[in-house]
């Protein structure tokens, strides 16, 4: 049998490069080839372990040719994050839209694409299922990122809408929760809230047995949630970070007015909506793409904590 020839962007990343990470530890046993697609001449890190670089804009459609000539799989990691609306719909729903009309253009038989759970807007959520919401995002990422499902869609993907993800390489969950602990130092609403998180190298043995599971056809039509099947409450979560020295311990407890109404008067950078979306239930079931995979889903996020501890409380000096 020729090797799997797997095309990946967003190899350099924080899901992106944990997911090159995994293919390549299976190299030696599957004969994979990977290539990378990214802005400019190869860097440093990450992408250095793939087979093949590819320079490429995914707002400029016509760099794209070829990028996915002879591959067998396609997986697209990369997004923009941030305010800039602009920005976004032309990374995330423009060029996705162009890198899957360069998926199926080359023949493509499966592709993976990722989007986010934030898509749901403001919850709570509990124990959610796909078909039981509909998708209401209020920031410009995950707006545009909900567009991006729909060429993906149509072109055959299987999107995956993981919640927090956790490890080394996050800039954006444990820095925010940082940031609340010193506007909001007690339990926020006592701990209770229910989150939809993944550790960041279960995400990417997913992402990578999706992309090498046997057979040349789709991994898994349609759209799945892809956070660890077992939700976690914030309390345990802040606990664990602050066992680990990476936040301080919170101190006492405050009911959720009380929170908001703190946060307020204590501006930052991190909004209310993001406050809730780390502190309120944001739980969404996951179990199915684990199965579906053939994925065990390993330990949770709460070990990513441990293993990233001091990346995180280097990233936090």
């Amino acid at each position: 049998m020729s090797p799997v020839r797997v095309v990946l962007t967003g190899a350099t990343g924080f899901i992106g490069g944990a997911v090159l990470r995994e293919l390549a530890r299976h190299r030696a046993a599957t004969g994979a080839v990977l290539r990378a697609v990214g802005r400019g001449p190869r860097p440093d890190g990450p992408a250095a372990a793939a087979d093949e670089w590819v320079s490429a804009e995914l707002t400029e459609p016509d760099s794209l040719r070829g990028a996915c000539e002879g591959a067998d799989v396609l997986l697209h990691l990369a997004s923009a994050l941030g305010p800039d609306a602009a920005r976004c719909e032309a990374v995330n729903a423009g060029g996705t839209a162009a890198v899957m009309a360069e998926a199926v253009r080359a023949g493509v038989g499966r592709i993976v694409h990722l989007s986010t759970a934030a898509v749901y807007g403001r919850g709570p959520h509990r124990g959610i299922g796909v078909d039981e919401i509909v998708p209401a995002p209020v920031s410009a990422a995950s707006r545009s990122r909900l567009l991006a499902e729909r060429p993906a869609r149509e072109a055959g993907a299987c999107v995956l809408r993981p919640g927090l993800v956790l490890g080394r390489g996050d800039r954006w969950v444990v820095p925010a929760l940082a940031e609340l602990v010193r506007r909001v130092p007690e339990r926020w609403d006592g701990g209770r809230g229910l989150l939809s998180a993944v550790a960041v190298d279960d995400l990417a043995r997913l992402i990578a047995a999706l992309a090498l599971a046997p057979g040349s056809g789709p991994a898994a039509g349609g759209v799945h949630h892809a956070s660890h099947p077992r939700p976690v409450r914030n309390g345990e979560l802040m606990d664990t970070l602050a066992a680990h020295a990476v936040l301080p311990a919170q101190r006492g407890e405050l009911d959720w007015p009380g929170c908001l109404e703190r946060l307020r008067a204590t501006p930052g950078p991190v909004s209310e909506r993001q406050f809730e979306l780390l502190a309120r239930d944001h739980w969404y079931r996951s179990e199915e793409i684990w199965d579906v995979a053939h994925c065990d889903p390993g330990p949770g996020p709460l070990a990513a904590v441990a293993d990233a501890a001091d990346w995180y409380r280097e990233r936090l000096a």
